[in-house]
């Protein structure tokens, strides 16, 4: 079964309570970032995989897209999203991105932002986005960190008197399901190594532009918890082009 813990009630409302969630792209530690990476969105078609509250679908249409798609398995995001990030040219579809049909060369952009490694199987989801893409689209993605995936808690360990000694990384070179603590709850996730992530790119055609792992910005450096957010990487972000 495809994982859909953002329906369920409770998780739902934590989610709603982040940062991320509460002042969108600006929350969100990444995008400084994430939004270099961004093609020009003018007159282009964009498919927005795991789109969540939509904020990535608002920001290409704001920024000229001709037409937008925001896919989600989560009817609580679909319905937030066409609450909060509505607009004309946008059209937000409740359905797992696994399941998504396309005809080939029918978008001009497809990004993801922190949703592949909700995806058991990678590499016919890349083989789908390639085939969708037209010659020259983009693929802009944010994943968690295969360091930060890799041993599956994705909690530090600590000391007893509960000070961070440091952050565990182990079973790196084993793939597949992971049982982390997000939001205090538990949720699967799929662990694949950089190598996994980048190499399936190459095999489907694709041009590396840019790899990126992230660093707290400067102005959100106050935050609780964010200076231990420089011992180890937590996001890559990855933007490549369709040959």
């Amino acid at each position: 079964m495809k994982e859909n813990k953002y329906d369920d009630e409770r998780f739902f409302e934590k989610y709603s309570q982040m940062l991320r969630s509460q002042k969108g792209l600006q929350g969100a530690g990444e995008w400084s970032e994430l939004q270099k990476l961004l093609p020009d969105f003018k007159e282009k078609r964009i498919l927005d995989l795991g789109c969540g509250y939509g904020w990535h679908c608002k920001y290409a249409a704001d920024h000229g897209a001709a037409a937008v798609l925001g896919t989600d398995i989560s009817q609580k995001m679909i319905q937030t999203a066409q609450r909060i990030n509505s607009a004309a040219q946008i059209e937000y579809r409740c359905t797992a991105m696994e399941d998504l049909r396309f005809p080939a060369d029918t978008f001009d952009a497809v990004i993801s932002s922190l949703a592949f490694h909700y995806i058991r199987d990678f590499k016919p989801l890349v083989a789908n986005i390639a085939k969708w893409l037209k010659t020259g689209g983009s693929l802009v993605f944010s994943v968690e960190h295969p360091v930060f995936t890799s041993y599956g808690t994705q909690d530090w360990y600590y000391d007893e008197n509960g000070k961070i000694l440091h952050f565990p990384v182990d079973n790196y070179y084993y793939e597949g399901q992971r049982e982390a603590i997000f939001l205090g709850e538990k949720v699967i996730k799929y662990h694949r190594t950089l190598t996994t992530y980048l190499n399936t790119l190459l095999e489907n055609g694709f041009e590396l532009q840019h790899i990126i792992e992230p660093q707290p910005p400067a102005e959100m450096m106050h935050l609780e918890g964010m200076k231990d957010e420089m011992r180890r990487p937590m996001m890559l972000l990855v933007s490549a082009i369709k040959k």
